[in-house]
């Protein structure tokens, strides 16, 4: 037998799926060995590196690569002279004991920056008759179909997977250690493409709300539609500026004697996005009297509670019955008929608007409000209403795009786990 050639134990191995011919259904047992982690009290863990301590990894190091920033340190007495309990280069780190959906996660070691051991609720695991990376590579698929989890036994708060049961999985084994090593070259090459998908999606996603800052800031600054004034012979001096106050009715009242009833919006109801899409949910809010706070059909609505207002949690009344809203202490509405209620839309779910109004907030921490004087005393700039109109459709088409963009990265990046998970399952059927 040369040394690529493996014979592992196969005795009593049911076979869940048929393998390429010269592949053995082995248990993880017969291939792998596992080593525990020392034990220490709480008591004895130390923040610093000093002469007699050692770090060690908890199950908080076991990210996608091992995490060795987040260390802690015990005295090196724990580890009882034993070198079984330094980590070694290529060994898989793998968390036993932790809640149930992270039960069963593991990292490669790739290479060590200095000596370190490992805590009691860790194992490494180290091939005896299999390639290192391999054998990661199928505990990690092992982990993406969530099947530690059915293993393990659960505590009040922990779930545990014992070296009993680990060495029972049953282990799908290629006939020599270079095949082995082919598929996962093959994994990895398709794992690299994955990853550059995945950045520049998430790439895609981290811009968006800086791309959209960018272009509201240019529509309120008039750079927007420069080369319109210039071919419709609108002068750069036509955008007049005032505030909030002079240019709006905040908060209108009812004026009638009679009790009316009115439509109810919850602010957790408001959907709102860049692109102008809002949904809300209307509900009947029964009867609302004189000098009650109402918003009507064609209102600019907005939250003035965090975290609402920062998320932009505003809405375009519409729709409502008998023409008329419940205004509640959690909303502002402003009322100006003759300037487009789009275009107020944008104003106050601007970048700009919000940062600032997050600067003002005061009350308790779960239920801060933005400052009305901020409101009130926040100058904006409004050009004709043509004008207007044309910062509101280049907004609508250009907004609409850039959310389109976003929502495919975001549809791009809940679909790399699945095809990590369908390229393991194939490489682990022989189909690579």
């Amino acid at each position: 037998m040369t040394k690529n050639d493996i014979e592992p134990r196969t005795e009593s191995v049911a076979a869940p799926y048929e393998l390429p011919a010269g592949w053995k259904w082995c248990r993880l047992g017969d291939v792998a060995k596992f080593e525990r982690g020392i034990t220490f009290p709480a008591s004895a863990k130390e923040a610093e590196k000093n002469e007699n301590n050692i770090p060690c990894l908890r199950t908080a190091n076991v990210q996608e690569n091992v995490d060795f920033d987040n260390l802690i340190y015990v005295n090196k007495s724990f580890m009882k002279n034993n070198a079984e309990k330094l980590v070694k280069a290529n060994d898989i780190i793998f968390s036993s004991a932790n809640s149930r959906e992270l039960v069963g996660k593991s990292s490669f070691v790739y290479s060590l920056p200095f000596p370190m051991t490992f805590g009691g609720f860790i194992l490494c695991i180290r091939p005896k008759s299999s390639d290192s990376k391999f054998l990661f590579y199928f505990l990690r698929l092992h982990f993406l179909l969530g099947r530690f989890m059915g293993k393990s036994t659960q505590t009040t708060n922990i779930a545990n997977i014992n070296t009993e049961s680990l060495s029972n999985v049953i282990f799908p084994l290629p006939p020599t250690l270079a095949e082995q090593q082919r598929i996962v070259s093959r994994i990895e090459s398709l794992f690299t493409k994955l990853d550059e998908a995945k950045d520049k999606a998430q790439s895609v996603v981290d811009g968006f709300e800086l791309r959209r800052a960018a272009v509201l800031h240019k529509a309120f600054t008039g750079e927007l539609t420069a080369k319109w004034r210039k071919e419709h012979g609108v002068s750069d001096d036509s955008w007049e500026e005032k505030t909030i106050g002079e240019w709006y009715s905040i908060n209108p009242r009812i004026k009638a004697e009679d009790e009316l009833s009115a439509s109810f919006i919850p602010m957790e109801k408001i959907e709102a996005n860049c692109a102008n899409r809002f949904t809300y949910e209307v509900k009947l809010w029964g009867i609302i009297k004189k000098n009650h706070t109402q918003f009507a059909d064609g209102d600019v609505c907005f939250a003035k509670i965090s975290p609402c207002f920062e998320n932009g949690k505003a809405f375009i009344a519409e729709g409502l019955e008998n023409g008329i809203g419940a205004g509640t202490t959690e909303l502002i509405i402003l009322r100006n008929a003759e300037i487009d209620v789009h275009y107020t839309f944008y104003l106050i779910t601007s970048a700009d608007f919000v940062r600032g109004g997050c600067a003002t907030y005061s009350g308790t921490v779960g239920q801060q409000r933005i400052s009305m004087d901020y409101v009130r005393n926040y100058k904006i700039p409004v050009p004709t209403l043509p004008e207007q109109q044309e910062i509101v459709r280049i907004l609508d088409s250009v907004l609409e795009k850039e959310a389109d963009a976003k929502e495919t990265a975001e549809r791009v990046l809940s679909q790399i786990d699945l095809l990590r998970k369908s390229i393991l399952a194939r490489a682990f059927r022989g189909e690579l």
